[in-house]
């Protein structure tokens, strides 16, 4: 064989691997990512609030992301005190609460090592402690505004899901929020949830 085509063949081996190799981890995982959106209701007492769930699905795990009603949050913890509600809101009217959930097809426990490539105890520490720096927030007045606080919610097992409030400063209380999600934990690229609409009170 001469060299010349030698080294056409093994250049033209070279590059056949090369373009598979592009091909392959060029693919962007949003493309995997189905989404679907329902409402849900957020019930306490008589009062009632009609909130946009947006559900996005990769794979065997499903994220849903909801807004939660500032009303609601503060009734619910601070008890029926209408007034001192609404004081507490006129100040706090520029946060915002959205609500994430993630959950496997088979109900499996998604802090299993085999979905996060963590040990089981640091899968709890990420949720609990790290996870808020993966989301931020853009504005329809175009600020992008960073996660001020997360409460992950231990279930211990017994909910098939995980669940995590993240919490959000000024932001206009009429503006409309896209939560953007750059998921770390499982592994499943950058994720958008977009908010058009604000919770209504029924």
């Amino acid at each position: 064989m001469k060299p010349t085509n030698y080294l056409f063949n093994m250049y033209s081996r070279y590059f056949k691997y090369l373009l598979l190799f592009l091909i392959i981890f060029s693919c962007n995982k949003n493309d995997e990512i189905s989404e679907y959106s329902d409402s849900k209701l957020f019930k306490l007492g008589l009062e009632n609030w009609k909130s946009k769930r947006i559900n996005k699905i990769a794979g065997e795990i499903k994220y849903t992301a909801t807004e939660v009603p500032l009303q609601y949050y503060l009734l619910k913890n601070i008890g029926n005190n209408p007034k001192k509600i609404d004081s507490i809101y006129s100040v706090n009217k520029k946060e915002r609460i959205i609500e994430v959930e993630f959950t496997h097809a088979k109900e499996d426990d998604l802090l299993k090592k085999d979905y996060t490539n963590k040990s089981y105890d640091d899968a709890v520490k990420y949720m609990a402690f790290t996870i808020g720096k993966d989301f931020t927030v853009v504005t329809s007045s175009n600020d992008t505004i960073k996660c001020s606080g997360v409460n992950f919610e231990r279930n211990f097992k017994v909910a098939p899901f995980k669940r995590a409030l993240l919490y959000f400063n000024n932001i206009k209380p009429t503006d409309n929020v896209k939560l953007i999600y750059q998921d770390h934990l499982f592994g499943n690229g950058l994720i958008k949830f977009n908010f058009n609409e604000i919770p209504l009170k029924l």
